[in-house]
């Protein structure tokens, strides 16, 4: 008899085959934005709300990622404190504007917004706010999921809907992989997996997209070989000084 662990494992397998299969086109035109904005000095910034967080946290200063990107982190929305308050203050009319408006995104930058179901107002807003200001919109969202449920925006829109780019996670309606006889509910998150699969995918074809074209983009090293060699540490350092009035986070 097949282990949980393994109907899970497979599970999570078959989602990001359907990624590969069906989304590696816009996860190419997503790159492209992403190399145009890094060769022309911008910022790649990251948002999500609630566990969608997580993929923009991933992304974030660390070892073998573009130092050009930026996780919007607002406290009240990603769980860190009193994690059910997340759930009121993602469907916030206004707040998408406010957070635009905070950290300042501006053309050429380029904001990846991360929602699951692709249905809250915030992250909805997010895009919208940044579409004005001239700043291309990549989304990461389940378009089964999102297909399934109404929108909460007043516009009518989904996330989907007003990207530049729409990246679908191909998760599950529910967000859940395994059915148990005993239980009512489905088990085994899947969308941060994908949605962390996804987004490190863009970084990857985005650094070879520069390179091709003679563009040697920042990257940091793993932090922890700066124990072991003086050069990685200073490298590290000089690439945090220079965006380190740029990132409000850093």
């Amino acid at each position: 008899m097949e282990l949980a662990m393994q109907r899970y494992f497979s599970s999570i397998i078959e989602i990001l085959n359907r990624i590969e299969s069906t989304q590696s086109e816009n996860i190419q035109k997503a790159a492209d934005l992403m190399a145009d904005c890094t060769k022309n000095g911008g910022i790649i910034h990251a948002f999500g709300t609630g566990h969608s967080h997580l993929v923009a946290e991933d992304i974030f200063w660390r070892g073998s990622t573009l130092a050009n990107i930026h996780a919007i982190l607002e406290p009240g929305m990603t769980g860190h404190a009193e994690i059910t308050k997340s759930e009121y203050m993602e469907k916030l009319e206004g707040a998408g504007k406010l957070i635009v408006d905070y950290h300042r995104l501006s053309s050429p930058d380029v904001i990846i917004v991360i929602s699951n179901s692709g249905n809250n107002i915030v992250p909805i807003d997010v895009a919208i706010e940044a579409s004005k200001r001239g700043v291309k919109v990549i989304s990461i969202t389940s378009f089964d999921y999102a297909n399934h449920l109404k929108t909460l925006h007043p516009s009518g829109h989904k996330l989907k809907d007003v990207a530049d780019v729409a990246i679908d996670n191909c998760c599950p309606i529910g967000d859940a992989a395994l059915s148990f006889e005993d239980l009512p509910m489905k088990v085994g998150a899947v969308s941060t997996v994908a949605g962390s699969f996804i987004a490190h995918s863009l970084i990857v074809q985005t650094v070879e997209n520069l390179l091709k074209q003679g563009v040697k983009p920042d990257v940091y090293f793993n932090g922890s070989f700066m124990a072991n060699s003086k050069e990685v540490e200073e490298y590290n350092q000089k690439i945090t000084d220079k965006y380190f009035l740029r990132i409000r986070n850093l």
